[in-house]
């Protein structure tokens, strides 16, 4: 593990000692409400078995009051945000889409490890490593949203890979969350390999993201 990662890893599993109470995750962020989709990159993880495997052990320890899992058709890392569907012309799209694909086309899969547990006050996550194959992903698609607007959407800054197994549904005590995470902390991590990025059309559904792929980018480069 790098030594950013770890840091991360530790700083906030410090961080996760002193919180007394969850924040529930599911309020309404700006310009979202249940009719609206919007358009975002993320990696999503269909076919990996490893990965689910090791998911569906962790949330069946994780049945706990004021947490709501993840179905494993609903794990994602949230890679880059585009815009609200109502407001994303398809001229555009298909532009970013080309823009994507030609920046993308050298980069190999991604071959990353998920794990351990990573909790804030919203959530339980898994760490993801390495960051910097993931970084350099998004960078690139930032720059083909740059190649044709003037302006990329969510800042560049403050970027931390993960992919959440539950989310805070309530302002539940964190004793016994964090009393279960402790003893979750070394199970071995999951490792998968990524072979396209997907843009979505992403919705909330009750207490959970579904999606539908509107276009994909291959990672097939050497």
């Amino acid at each position: 593990m790098s030594s950013r990662e770890l840091t991360s890893l530790n700083q906030r599993w410090a961080a996760y000692q002193e919180l007394h109470e969850l924040t529930e995750h599911w309020y309404w962020r700006p310009g979202w409400r249940a009719d609206r989709q919007f358009y975002t990159w993320h990696l999503t993880f269909e076919d990996q078995p490893q990965l689910h495997q090791l998911v569906t052990y962790l949330q069946s320890q994780l049945a706990l009051p004021g947490l709501d899992l993840v179905p494993l058709d609903g794990l994602h890392l949230t890679m880059q945000g585009l815009g609200f569907t109502d407001e994303v012309s398809d001229k555009d799209l298909d532009a970013i889409v080309a823009e994507a694909r030609e920046r993308c086309a050298s980069l190999p899969p991604l071959e990353l490890s998920l794990g351990p547990v990573d909790p804030d006050a919203e959530g339980i996550g898994l760490l993801i490593q390495p960051w910097d194959q993931v970084e350099r992903l998004r960078a690139d698609i930032r720059e083909a949203i740059a190649a044709v607007w003037k302006t990329v959407p969510e800042a560049a800054q403050g970027f931390r890979p993960h992919v959440t197994i539950a989310y805070s549904g309530s302002t539940a005590p964190t004793g016994p969350i964090r009393d279960r995470l402790a003893e979750l902390r070394h199970q071995p991590p999951a490792r998968v390999r990524i072979s396209k990025v997907p843009l979505i059309a992403l919705r909330r559904e009750g207490r959970s993201y579904r999606w539908a792929t509107v276009a994909t980018v291959p990672l097939t480069g050497h």
